[in-house]
């Protein structure tokens, strides 16, 4: 089937635009593996990818329970940071175990359930336009931040509600510029007089190409082209602004557009393999259509951010720096996952300020969609766990589940078809029926037209032959997924679908070059 590109490439992926070259020098394949320190003090604090400290964060903030104060990744030691209170004696049991973990534990004062109390004395008492809020773990303080606009009674309201919060709670500190949304007029995606930038593609939950955007521009015009002038080529299906959030979910007026899951910089192209989670004190790159690429540091999570047009909640805080036009941009990792989307700040790239964003994960799940090619919204969405593949339960590759002896039949991460079509003719060799594969992208067994191994005459077979293999690198992946290139229904390591590092996606899927 042939598919029609939007002929503007900058809209199709994240954005045109000249790349910072300070930022895009940064940008580079880094090695994937983690690994433990090696020293032997504090032995059981290991060195972590941002990624990895983030997954670990999700999963001790439910083993701390009331104990867990937040957490923040070290950049220099590249180790995570949690804070607990309220710990009885030396070593308290989950403590212990959030050491084996790999975490380094930080005592604090002020409690998660103290810290969202203080915010919402501020909500009630200080909702001022031009003002916010975020927990800062590293201070284990809220961090209240006024503009310029704050002045007079409003500064004195501010004030006076962060010294009744008490001693050690908040911090509050003046910004230079003005806290607006960073929608303008010029270039990129366009709707009527308003300028915006592409988020990132997605698969909307009906199956049709789209995108995400901040929410601010979805209300502000309906219908979206990639020029100035040009004929529309999307139309706002949803969004949200303010309120619980600043994002939209635009489709694709053409059926058939492409929409690879990729951020284009404009000197490299950036495969984006997932969504995550912010995690504090993570490096994170930004990409806008008056900017181009920046990069900064994640400084609070779930700010609360009051604008002219009204609050907005659960934002990411980042010194990344914007400007108008830049709203609705992607914030991803050097890695390829996708963090937030561009909502607004105070200050520009030449004074630096502060800048917010939606995040990722909490948009895709509000309006249904995955991102990409279908590749699912990741384990910060709580959407898809590509990396459980069928090596999983077929360590020896023969299309067999090990735990239950029964053959593989597809229709979920990695549980490829493909591992029961040794000779590739789209017949389950164990059964002598046609393979059917099922499910959605990321499924194994779904070939990339997401026709469940099907192709368009219907004969269980997809276009390369593979017997309901996908070529997504996920989770029953091609030359992976039990079917290699030479349609052998076994990949180069025989094991079954599963990768070189057992997480289901392909090594080095991070990074892509320069096209």
């Amino acid at each position: 089937m042939s598919h029609k590109r939007v002929t503007k490439r900058k809209a199709i992926v994240a954005a045109g635009g000249v790349a910072a070259l300070g930022a895009a020098a940064i940008l580079l394949p880094q090695a994937n593996a983690s690994q433990d320190g090696g020293s032997n003090n504090a032995a059981s604090v290991k060195t972590l990818k941002a990624g990895d400290a983030s997954d670990l964060a999700s999963q001790l903030e439910k083993l701390l329970g009331d104990a867990f104060a937040g957490s923040y990744y070290d950049t220099d030691g590249k180790q995570l940071v949690v804070n607990v209170v309220n710990v009885s004696g030396d070593e308290n049991n989950v403590v212990v175990q959030a050491k084996k973990a790999g975490a380094k534990v930080r005592e604090v004062e002020n409690s998660t359930a103290e810290l969202k109390a203080a915010a919402q004395t501020l909500k009630t008492e200080a909702t001022i336009p031009g003002t916010s809020w975020a927990v800062d773990p590293k201070t284990n303080k809220i961090l209240v931040t006024a503009d310029s606009t704050v002045t007079g009674n409003k500064w004195d309201k501010i004030e006076s509600t962060v010294k009744t919060l008490g001693s050690g709670m908040a911090t509050i500190k003046k910004s230079a510029g003005a806290l607006k949304p960073l929608v303008s007029g010029g270039d990129a995606i366009f709707g009527g007089g308003a300028r915006c930038s592409l988020g990132f593609n997605v698969t909307a939950g009906d199956g049709s190409p789209a995108f995400l955007t901040a929410g601010h521009c979805g209300v502000a015009e309906k219908q979206w082209s990639d020029s100035e002038n040009g004929q529309p080529i999307a139309t706002v299906d949803q969004a949200t602004f303010p309120g619980d959030g600043d994002f939209a979910l635009v489709k694709y007026d053409d059926p058939n557009t492409q929409a690879p899951s990729e951020v284009n910089t404009g000197q490299q192209t950036v495969a984006i393999s997932q969504a995550a989670d912010a995690t504090v004190g993570t490096q994170v790159f930004r990409m806008g259509s008056t900017t181009g690429l920046n990069d900064g540091q994640v400084l609070a999570l779930d700010a609360t951010v009051n604008y002219p047009e009204g609050t907005v909640t659960g934002l990411i805080q980042t010194d990344v720096c914007a400007e108008p036009g830049d709203s609705g941009g992607s914030l991803f990792t050097q890695d390829g996952q996708a963090i937030g989307l561009t909502s607004g700040g105070s200050g520009d790239c030449t004074a630096g300020g502060e800048t917010f964003f939606q995040p990722v994960t909490t948009a895709l799940t509000a309006v249904g969609a995955t991102l990409g090619d279908g590749a699912g919204a990741g384990a910060g969405a709580g959407g898809g766990d590509a990396g459980a593949g069928a090596g999983a339960v077929d360590e020896n590759g023969d299309g067999i589940d090990d735990n239950t002896g029964e053959a593989i039949q597809g229709g979920g991460a990695g549980a490829g078809a493909g591992a029961v079509d040794e000779n590739g003719d789209g017949i389950d060799d164990k059964t002598g029926e046609a393979i059917q594969g099922g499910g959605a992208a990321a499924n194994g067994g779904q070939d990339q037209n997401a026709n469940g191994g099907q192709d368009q005459n219907g004969n269980g077979q997809d276009q390369n032959a593979n017997g309901g293999q996908d070529q997504a690198a996920d989770g029953g992946q091609a030359a992976n997924g039990g079917q290699d290139a030479t349609g052998n229904g076994q990949d180069q390591n025989a094991n079954g679908g599963q990768d070189q590092n057992g997480s289901g996606l392909q090594d080095g899927s991070g990074l892509n070059e320069s096209h």
